[in-house]
């Protein structure tokens, strides 16, 4: 029993830090290519020189996203399909957590063949790679529902978050916290959007 708690109480904080930390920092880095290639690989650069940049990688992204991952699988086929302490709108959230946690996995695992895996096999990650990968309808479709389940995934996991460590107690609280998320979602897709949109033009 206490090991389920502390389980999920970790898999909701990797969610946001330092995943959701590196989901912003990705998504705005993205977002320079609305600025053209060279500002796109500019920053790629410097992502690329900072110290340690592939051991950060594994401890800080790669290792949160996988255990984030399967425990979130599990929780996804154990959890009960209504909650019956919250309305109908919360119910709807948790549903679509669950099914966009699944898509995201699937997204990311695609992203990450794609970009790192072929950059690890000698193709570097450039505007040209991006605009190669974006070179089709399906393509194109599949990213944006990717990231849209993603960046989904994270602000709704925002109040999640919040209500489980205590942050948004009482239904006020809660409610504002669902604006919140609201908010994050609309912003952080506007800025996956540009920067997916970017890679196409």
């Amino acid at each position: 029993m206490a090991h389920g708690f502390v389980s999920r109480r970790l898999h909701s904080l990797l969610g946001v830090i330092p995943i959701g930390a590196f989901l912003i920092e990705h998504l705005i880095a993205n977002y320079t290519a609305i600025g053209g290639p060279e500002r796109f690989e500019a920053t790629v650069r410097w992502i690329n020189s900072l110290p340690f940049v592939l051991l950060m990688e594994i401890v800080f992204i790669y290792i949160p996203i996988v255990f984030h991952a399967v425990y979130g699988v599990y929780i996804a086929f154990q959890a009960k399909k209504t909650l019956p302490n919250y309305g109908y709108f919360r119910n709807w959230m948790f549903y679509l957590q669950r099914v966009t946690g699944l898509i995201t996995l699937i997204y990311i695992a695609w992203h990450v063949w794609e970009t790192r895996v072929q950059a690890a096999l000698g193709h570097p990650v450039n505007f040209e790679m991006m605009r190669n990968i974006l070179d089709n309808p399906v393509t194109i479709a599949f990213y944006v529902i990717g990231i849209l389940s993603t960046v989904f995934h994270f602000s709704n996991g925002l109040w999640s978050f919040a209500v489980s460590w205590g942050l948004a107690v009482g239904p006020r609280a809660q409610r504002q916290m669902t604006y919140v998320s609201a908010v994050v979602f609309l912003f952080l897709s506007y800025v996956g959007l540009m920067a997916l949109f970017a890679f196409v033009v």
